[in-house]
């Protein structure tokens, strides 16, 4: 009896983000205020939260918060709920506690939603609770197998310049896009209000949150005053640090004591993989979850007053994807194509999902070693760097952006503001952690210095967080270009027939349960 072969982890991603998307437009579409309140609920985020708060009553003859004041474009498709305390005081409006007509459906709609943010929620608290186990143990087993600390020097200096490098030319292409189509420009003042009016209260948290970055303190946070705090923190630079130097340190002491630390975290480096393994177990049903979440709770009036700004970083990030990282990666890697992209899609779809480099870093580590090939010398240094400092999408993204709310605010910037935007980008996008959302912080930074008026945040944070998804997919990708760059300089990676010889060898001996393997078909060298 011939055994079936299992699907692989990534067409299994696919499905549950396609599930997901499928799912999350049909509750967007169906669930709307209206039907919230048909089950008793005048304030849907804060009956999500457990909040207790009032909500405005429209006066008798007034139907919609339009109607309040026809001639303010910033009340067009406001609900009660989303009025401020100086709304409600303006037009003298009484109040109610919000949802104290919550019955059986509401808690019914509330209990599915948390299920299902608790199941994303658990599934990234799993990936993040491993990568810095994974990151320490590989690189000072990495670091001690090296035996040439100048060898740890040369790959370093490559990482990081490699990095600033591709971080330049993305923000040029998201300026080129921005300039060409100005999607500024298909914004009028009414929908600027309505947006400024719908999104400000969330667009001052994060103005508030955004500190401008010290390059000199950046550089000194490098260095871990407590490395066992720097562990508990997640600070990944830090780690990376510590991790490189009781690496490089293992080999200035005699071998018989270094080997026991050496066999030790190359134990715990094997313990932490199979974790890995155990947690992607539900990565189709955790990605099927967060994309629900996202596409439901989208405003997809939001979507269409934005589209062309969407599309316009839509357009940059692909084509950093897929035309400037295989022109590098093909010809100065040696990696086809498609086997590139085959090979490293499974931490592609997660990234999309968890909007998270950090998160997806355990993964992303799996594809650059299990499936491109690359020795774990090289891997366990530049990805964990890379998913703290290398911030392509994000920094294409911030330009699109000040661009665009230039371009809407009628704000002239010439040759000298882009430039300036280039610089300040590349340094925000260096201080960016891998964590959701914080783009659009270092965003505020940016707009500060070429004196583009911060509530412009406002506008955009509508699509932020499907383009956060968009742009850390693409943060990722260029993490295993310059992975596999740097690997073939240092003559740390495998070829597609070596690759496909360890994976033959590896389902001969039964351990093609790899949940990132799918057959050695799959690596045509293309």
């Amino acid at each position: 009896m011939i055994a079936r072969k299992k699907l692989a982890l990534h067409w299994k991603i696919l499905i549950g983000l396609g599930l997901g998307v499928l799912v999350g437009i049909v509750l967007n579409l169906a669930w709307t205020p209206a039907v919230w309140e048909s089950v008793g609920i005048n304030h849907p985020a804060a009956f999500i939260n457990d909040k207790d708060t009032v909500v405005p009553v429209l006066p008798d003859g007034v139907e919609t918060v339009q109607d309040l004041d026809p001639e303010n474009a910033a009340l067009a498709r406001l609900f009660p709920y989303q009025l401020s305390e100086e709304q409600i005081t303006t037009y003298k409006l009484e109040t109610i506690e919000a949802n104290q007509d919550a019955g059986f459906m509401a808690g019914a709609t509330k209990f599915s939603r948390n299920l299902n943010n608790f199941i994303g929620d658990l599934f990234l608290r799993g990936l993040r609770f491993i990568a810095v186990p994974i990151v320490l143990f590989s690189l000072i087993v990495g670091a001690s197998s090296l035996n040439d600390l100048a060898k740890l020097g040369r790959i370093g200096l490559k990482t990081v310049g490699i990095y600033l490098c591709t971080t330049a030319v993305a923000i040029t292409v998201g300026l080129l896009f921005a300039n060409l189509a100005q999607p500024g420009r298909f914004i009028n003042e009414e929908t600027r209000e309505q947006l400024v009016a719908r999104y400000s209260e969330e667009a001052s948290g994060k103005i508030e949150t955004a500190q401008s970055p010290d390059v000199w303190e950046t550089i000194l946070n490098i260095v871990p005053e407590n490395p066992f705090e720097a562990v508990a923190e997640g600070n990944m630079l830090q780690v990376v640090f510590a991790g490189l130097l009781i690496g490089a340190c293992l080999t200035l002491v005699p071998k018989e004591k270094a080997k026991v630390v050496i066999t030790f975290c190359e134990a715990m480096t094997d313990v932490v993989i199979k974790i890995v393994n155990l947690v992607l177990m539900i990565a189709p049903y955790a990605v099927f979850a967060m994309i629900v979440r996202v596409v439901a709770d989208m405003g997809i009036d939001v979507l269409r007053a934005l589209a062309a700004y969407t599309l316009v970083v839509v357009a940059g990030l692909a084509t950093m994807m897929f035309v400037v990282y295989p022109a590098l990666v093909v010809p100065i890697a040696k990696v086809g194509y498609r086997r590139f992209f085959r090979a490293i899609s499974p931490a592609q779809l997660l990234a999309f999902s968890s909007a998270s480099s950090s998160a997806t870093l355990p993964v992303t580590m799996e594809c650059a070693e299990e499936r491109l090939g690359v020795h774990e010398e090289v891997s366990s240094f530049v990805l964990p760097v890379g998913a703290t400092i290398n911030m392509d999408g994000t920094a294409l993204y911030q330009g699109v952006a000040a661009v665009f709310i230039a371009q809407m605010y009628d704000i002239q910037l010439g040759l000298g503001g882009q430039l300036t935007i280039v610089l300040t980008a590349t340094l925000a996008s260096i201080g960016t952690a891998g964590v959701p959302g914080v783009g659009m912080i270092m965003l505020v930074i940016v707009l500060q210095s070429v004196g583009i008026p911060l509530e412009g945040i406002a506008v955009i944070l509508g699509v932020d967080r499907i383009l956060d998804m968009c742009r850390t997919s693409v943060n990722v990708t260029g993490d295993c270009m310059v992975c596999a760059v740097i690997a073939q300089s240092e003559n740390a990676i495998e070829s597609a027939e070596e690759v496909e010889a360890r994976l033959a060898r590896m389902e001969q001996a039964g351990l093609d349960e790899h949940p990132l393997e799918s057959g050695p078909d799959q690596y045509d060298g293309v």
